[in-house]
């Protein structure tokens, strides 16, 4: 499904960067480190998995230009920025266009941590959701245009009588193709079948 999850580290001081890079790992974690911005953003795909822990001032594109440029290419990496003493109003931007948490240098090995391990467990559940809705979708689409007009009639829990009338069909004709839905979702009930169209919907509406 998605690579292993890795700390993606942008940070362009070298002693801060292999430091970082060390405890990170010192503690389990599979690391990349990156100089550059843009070094990342080449290498950059959306199956990448974990977190980006990402220095908000350097050379060359900045911090909150990479993370322009990962919103545009519809990125759901969770962004940890590093900033400075007086970059608190730049971090508070960046977590207003989607950075999960920042912290401040100084700070303690401790802080850090800890937000990386919730940005990672929250970067896994939202992979493990997608996943489930790109699935519905793909039950979804395997529906015949029929097939499709019964469902909906299913989920305004309209009875079969009813289906077969509006749809000019008859009531064996319905109860067939409602069995056929059912079993290409993968649903034992309605209820079910309910919660996996409004799960596509919302992944849809968010796209």
């Amino acid at each position: 499904m998605t690579k292993e999850a890795t700390v993606y580290l942008v940070e362009d001081d070298d002693a801060v960067r292999d430091s970082l890079q060390m405890v990170l790992e010192s503690v389990g974690y599979h690391v990349a480190a990156y100089s550059r911005a843009d070094s990342f953003l080449e290498e950059f795909s959306t199956d990448m998995a974990g977190c980006l822990v990402l220095d908000i001032r350097m050379p060359g594109m900045n911090g909150m230009e990479l993370q322009r440029q990962l919103n545009m290419r519809n990125s759901i990496l969770p962004i940890i920025f590093v900033t400075g003493h007086g970059d608190v109003p730049m971090a508070v931007e960046a977590m207003q266009r989607g950075a999960v948490d920042f912290v401040q240098k100084p700070y303690r090995e401790e802080e850090l941590l800890g937000k990386i391990q919730q940005a990672i467990a929250a970067d896994t559940e939202n992979r493990a959701e997608l996943d489930a809705k790109h699935k519905i979708i793909e039950r979804l689409a395997e529906l015949t245009p029929r097939e499709k007009q019964v469902m909906e009639l299913m989920i305004e829990g309209k009875a079969n009588k009813v289906i077969a009338y509006d749809l000019d069909i008859s009531q064996r004709t319905v109860e067939i193709h409602r069995a056929r839905v059912m079993e290409k979702m993968g649903v034992r009930s309605l209820a079910h079948l309910v919660r996996m169209v409004m799960a596509a919907e919302d992944n849809n509406s968010t796209q």
